[in-house]
């Protein structure tokens, strides 16, 4: 019982040390919530990167309208080396012209579709009858073999509409919050993981016969191919890519996602032998005149002597899909990492190290602005070659899910960052946020810095609808974002990126990474 009381007061004195290192100046957080709350511009950064610029497909007219209107609002309030810098090869531009799909017998109907991106059009108002296939394989595929050309092609499939008896929106409950704070960092199992990956079947080389269809309806002179989601419903449509995009790749067959409904619907006519007739207007327009990627980069400098040339990095996503405005996936996370900016630079903080924001493009493609750019200038995963700069980061923060408020942070295994945030976000607990979790997340660009040995960090967010409704989906729009909530994660990223660039020691690094074995999973 002794031992017990003796280890339980040295752990209590340690954690007491650890916190008293990390000075909050009340002050400084006091004028960033008042700042953020009173004169938020959060909403209006949000209406100039969605409704006015357009979807921000990576390279496509609609991006760099958003990418040079981010530039040039970064550049008026104060911030320096502005600039929209090459990353490196990405592919051809993109651009949404026209779309109209409507169903014209036996009645008209007016479908719900959009085209899969980098996919070509129709050549004009074309009118053709569709054509359903039911095929599993090669073999019950043949047979329309010299049926397709001047058909539309609906594929067969038997699943219905699930309900669901559960709002769209939910935010964290305690509970769930409490269950991320005291998760653990498993230990590997590498017999496992080994055993794992050899269960895995060999794939390669084979095609699902949704892409054999799609090639047989292309090389016969097909209209189009229609497609629809695993998910979505109530007129939601989860739709992104529809192939290749180099320079040198050919136009991708056109392919038309259409409201899980509407495919149904058609689905039945045709099966129960009614003849369906469709006409369909795709005008997509290629472009190969500048094939590199661009992220948008600005500056706050550094006023330290000893600590300027080190960094503190923010930033999220520009780039979204076709389907709407990407507005929670992500100009949500850029408008609240250029409000927080614009709040220190409005408050005249005058930052130690100097601040840098990222708004990244090619995510949707593979984090390619974020690895490309960690790549250039901090290290390369592969061999773990490292640049200069790489020890002058303190860390980076990156926003990614949706338009949920802040409740709190992922350490990404890094435990020795624990206190330092627990004790940052010990102002903002009224407010919603202190759930600090050991937990890794994924999918987003703070694992580019991660991956080399940066401090790389997510904020955990309310979801909100953001896997339900919005993501990826033709409902990602400027309506769907919440106001309150945008302003509390902006002055919570303000205070966290104040802090990191005023703190008189660097976020702690994990162990080094080891370089990534070609090949290796």
């Amino acid at each position: 019982m002794k031992k017990y009381f003796s280890y339980s007061f040295i752990l209590c004195f340690a954690f007491l040390g650890a916190f008293a290192q990390e000075n909050i100046d009340a002050d400084v957080i006091n004028r960033i919530k008042k700042e953020g709350l009173e004169n938020s511009k959060v909403m209006d950064i949000a209406f100039k990167l969605t409704d006015v610029s357009g979807p921000r497909l990576t390279n496509s007219p609609g991006f760099f309208r958003a990418a040079n209107w981010a530039k040039e609002e970064l550049a008026k309030w104060g911030l320096s080396n502005t600039a929209l810098e090459p990353w490196g090869d990405f592919g051809k531009s993109w651009e949404l012209k026209k779309s109209y799909i409507a169903m014209t017998s036996p009645y008209y109907r007016p479908l719900i579709g959009f085209p899969k991106t980098w996919t070509k059009g129709t050549g004009g108002l074309k009118n053709a009858q569709v054509i359903l296939v039911k095929a599993t394989d090669s073999a019950t595929l043949e047979p329309y073999r010299g049926k397709l050309n001047g058909k539309i092609v609906l594929l067969y499939r038997t699943d219905t509409l699930k309900q669901t008896f559960k709002t769209d929106a939910t935010r964290f409950t305690d509970e769930q919050l409490s269950k991320m704070a005291g998760a653990i960092i498993p230990t590997p199992d590498t017999a496992a993981m080994r055993r794992r990956n050899q269960a895995v079947p060999v794939t390669r080389g084979f095609l699902p016969i949704s892409a054999r269809v799609r090639n047989m309806a292309m090389s016969e002179g097909a209209i189009a191919i229609l497609s629809t989601g695993a998910r979505g419903h109530d007129g939601t449509l989860f739709v992104q890519g529809g192939g290749a995009y180099g320079g040198n790749d050919p136009e991708n067959f056109t392919d038309i996602v259409i409201a899980f409904e509407d495919y149904m619907s058609l689905v039945r006519l045709a099966n129960g032998g009614y003849p369906v007739q469709l006409e369909t207007d795709i005008n997509t327009e290629f472009s190969s005149k500048d094939l590199k990627g661009y992220n948008v980069i600005a500056e706050i400098k550094g006023s330290d002597p000893k600590l300027k040339e080190e960094l503190v990095m923010l930033g999220g996503h520009l780039d979204s899909w076709q389907g709407a405005t990407g507005a929670t996936d992500n100009a949500a996370g850029c408008a609240v990492m250029m409000e927080a900016v614009r709040i220190i630079k409005t408050l005249n903080l005058n930052p130690k190290r100097t601040i840098r924001i990222a708004l990244w493009s090619g995510e949707e493609q593979g984090l390619l602005g974020s690895r490309n750019y960690v790549k250039k200038h901090f290290a390369d995963q592969a061999t773990m070659t490292l640049e200069p700069q790489h020890s002058k980061v303190s860390a980076y923060y990156n926003l990614d899910n949706g338009t949920g408020k802040i409740r709190g942070i992922y350490l990404q295994g890094n435990e020795n960052a624990k206190q330092i945030f627990s004790k940052w976000l010990e102002p903002f607990n009224s407010m919603g946020a202190q759930t600090v979790t050991i937990s890794n997340t994924g999918g987003t660009d703070h694992l580019a810095f991660d991956g080399v040995g940066i401090p790389g960090f997510q904020f955990i967010q309310d979801e909100i609808e953001y896997d339900t409704r919005t993501h990826h989906t033709n409902m990602d729009t400027y309506d769907h974002l919440i106001a309150e909530d945008l302003k509390q994660a902006s002055i919570v990223v303000a205070a966290f990126i104040y802090q990191t660039a005023n703190r008189n020691e660097k976020i702690p690094r994990k162990e080094l990474p080891k370089p990534r074995v070609q090949g290796q999973r």
